[in-house]
């Protein structure tokens, strides 16, 4: 038999936890209804174009101290944001694969990058890159695999390949979702834009935002206007880029960096959703021209609200020079640049460029 006063502290404790609501008891430790989600009322994302941080194939052509003072001085502007996205030229690998070989050897340029440098990326605060565009299987399946390894240790979301066609991110209750094309071998097909359309309205309906990247368009300084059909180069179909950024808007997609001409292009906004036609070379050592107009790109950042719709933007000016790293451009060259693009391509815009780099919307 138990004690009494075991009895009654036992009864007592029962009370305590129950309560009497119109006749029916109710157990008040039951799990309460979550928490509504706090959303934030703005979104900043920064984008930038390709990044080729020195290669160590068929020669050394890496920069000293592992390339720690390449993207040093534009640090503060990229990690000023919830997320930042770049396109990763080259592969990060120490030794082996199989070199690409190219139809035209005198186009045929093939990067690898030691996996260590991988540390500049996370340094920079990179958390989201693309693998879609013609290097990423610069020395085959070994390549992806380790680059993709690499990225994925430190934490730095990537898409574009095959076999990881997107991906997403959650920071501060938001979900975002990365999904890149090219028009190269095993990445997810540019000119596949049924296929387009598909990943990003699935993206749509788990994610609060989704960004699209593409390498596309013809590549060159001739090549920095925006022509609205498909660009050839080389023999290679790159896509009509304007047709493909605004289906995939339709088709749900909240911002769209474009890459892969090697310079800068104009920039648009369609239905409240911001385009970068492409951001040019932004971190590209030695293996990349960076003359003229090659050596001019932009930091791009957005502001949206928590459903990518735009509000305004910010281009920060950069400029490289060969064997140098990446310094912010006191003379404004690349947002010069890009308002004579814009109005050249986009004349019925309702974007406004300032002097200083502020993107606005005339619409709102």
């Amino acid at each position: 038999m138990r004690p009494l006063f075991l009895f009654i502290f036992i009864s007592i404790s029962t009370a305590l936890t129950a309560q009497v609501v119109d006749s029916t008891v109710v157990d008040s430790t039951a799990a309460k209804p979550p928490a509504p989600r706090v959303v934030k009322d703005t979104v900043t994302l920064v984008g930038v174009g390709d990044i080729m941080m020195g290669t160590n194939y068929p020669e050394s052509m890496l920069p000293p101290d592992d390339g720690a003072f390449l993207m040093k001085d534009v640090e503060p502007y990229l990690n000023d944001a919830d997320v930042t996205f770049g396109n990763l030229e080259g592969t990060l690998l120490d030794t082996g694969g199989t070199p690409k070989t190219c139809r035209d050897p005198k186009v045929c340029y093939v990067f690898r990058t030691p996996v260590r440098f991988v540390k500049n990326l996370k340094s920079a605060g990179f958390d989201m890159m693309s693998l879609a565009n013609n290097h990423a299987g610069d020395f085959g399946e070994t390549g992806r695999q380790s680059t993709m390894k690499t990225l994925n240790a430190e934490d730095i979301k990537h898409a574009g390949q095959v076999v990881q066609k997107y991906v997403l991110l959650t920071k501060d209750s938001l979900t975002y979702g990365l999904v890149a094309f090219a028009p190269n071998s095993g990445c997810v097909n540019l000119n596949d834009l049924e296929g387009a359309k598909q990943l990003v309205a699935h993206l749509d309906s788990i994610c609060d935002i989704v960004i699209v990247s593409f390498h596309g368009g013809a590549e060159g300084a001739q090549y920095q206007n925006v022509p609205r059909t498909h660009e050839l180069f080389h023999g290679e179909d790159r896509g009509d880029v304007y047709k493909f950024s605004h289906i995939l808007i339709d088709a749900g997609a909240d911002v769209v960096f474009g890459h892969g001409p090697h310079v800068t292009r104009a920039v648009e906004v369609y239905n409240e959703r911001f385009i970068a036609y492409s951001m040019g070379n932004f971190c590209t050592y030695r293996g990349i021209s960076v003359s003229g107009v090659n050596g001019l790109a932009p930091i791009i950042k957005l502001y949206t609200d928590a459903h990518g719709k735009f509000y305004k933007g910010k281009i920060t000016p950069t400029y490289q020079t060969y064997g140098g790293g990446v310094k912010v451009d006191p003379q404004n060259q690349v947002i010069k640049r890009i308002q004579e693009l814009t109005k050249k391509d986009f004349p019925e815009s309702k974007i406004q460029i300032a002097e200083n780099g502020l993107i606005t919307y005339l619409a709102q």
